[in-house]
């Protein structure tokens, strides 16, 4: 198979390149670098597997050439991250919905499958949980830019069931729930890797709001092993799929497994929304998959627990902070050794 990846220098992208190249696939990579990173794909530049190209999903022609020889794009280009969603909203809604349109527009004349990335922020403040496919959204007001990411992509969502229903162009939805792993940042609010970067440090952990809040994290293995199956299952095409665990902790309990975990004495601080982000600032108190679809379809339940999630999280920041010279403030443990899921075991899973 050969593989578009639009974002793919960012976190889940370049998981699912190294995936893809692992069992022998081709893939191209477009990607502006706004959030994403070379190195991300340092790895693959050897292989003779990987075609990457930096630039924007914005450019039309551009688009429209590298899809011409791949079977299928993977749309994971978007404005990502609370921080940058409440400081840049024009930014995110052109970026997310702008970038949807050209993709399907290819797709349409190229006659090429499309999968999208989408999230669990389209469920807004609904209570109806678990989270169904088919549940109706709960938005906040239009005054609150908090929603602007969440809106962006459920039009991004609309827009490809009228692609599928209206012109044929095969879509499949993935709605990501909190998926983290090694690889990622947390540079734009991204709650795990910044817990394990300041628990390593001895920095006080810093919980928004409460830390009553709960979430459901699934590890970005499990995150691409779910795009795989459904893009190999023509049953998935038409139709909105949630990805993501279903253990479900709250951020505070988060910020305590993380400490422990780290063997850290750091404190736990509480920090308002109003002072992290702006007055008025919404958050979901809970949000909790059901992943009934996925695996109905394919077969596939995400299943790595949350301390291996943690101890990987852990073993990045610590590989992280060794490359820019920053020695933890804790002993590194064996639980923290090397990520316990290996990518080459999963691929092999999968041949």
């Amino acid at each position: 198979m050969k593989a578009l990846i639009t974002g793919g220098a960012g976190f889940i992208g370049s998981h699912l390149a190294r995936r893809l190249v692992a069992r022998g696939d081709s893939v191209v990579v477009l990607d502006d670098l706004s959030t994403g990173a070379v190195a991300n794909l340092r790895d693959l530049r050897s292989s003779g597997l990987l075609d990457f190209h930096v630039g924007s999903v914005a450019d039309r022609p551009l688009v429209t050439e590298l899809m011409d020889d791949c079977e299928v794009t993977f749309h994971l280009a978007a404005a990502v991250g609370v921080r940058l969603i409440v400081e840049q909203p024009v930014h995110t809604i052109q970026t997310n919905v702008h970038g949807t349109q050209v993709v399907l527009e290819a797709a349409a004349k190229k006659r090429k499958a499309v999968v999208v990335a989408s999230t669990s922020e389209v469920y807004g403040k609904s209570h109806d949980l678990p989270f169904r496919e088919t549940a109706d959204i709960t938005l906040g007001s239009t005054t609150n830019s908090r929603w602007a990411y969440a809106c962006s992509k459920a039009l991004d969502e609309w827009l490809a069931l009228a692609y599928w229903r209206e012109r044929k162009v095969p879509t499949i939805i993935c709605r990501f729930f909190n998926t983290v792993g090694p690889g990622q940042s947390g540079r734009y609010g991204m709650v795990l890797p910044n817990f394990a970067r300041q628990a390593l440090a001895g920095d006080p952990i810093t919980v928004f709001g409460s830390g009553e809040q709960s979430r459901c994290f699934g590890h970005v293995y499990d995150t691409v092993e779910a795009l795989l199956r459904l893009v190999e299952t023509p049953e998935a095409v038409g139709e909105v799929v949630n990805v993501g665990s279903t253990e479900e902790v709250s951020i505070y309990e988060l910020a305590v497994r993380v400490r422990e975990a780290a063997s850290s004495s750091s404190e736990i601080a509480f920090v308002s929304y109003q002072e992290a982000y702006q007055e008025g600032f919404e958050d979901m108190q809970r949000r909790v998959p059901d992943v009934t679809k996925l695996q109905t379809l394919t077969g596939f339940h995400p299943s790595i627990p949350l301390s291996t999630i943690v101890g990987d999280v852990l073993a990045d920041q610590e590989a992280r902070m060794a490359e820019r010279g920053t020695v933890p403030a804790v002993s590194p443990g064996p639980a923290r050794a090397r990520p316990s899921v290996r990518l080459d075991a999963l691929a092999r899973a999968s041949a």
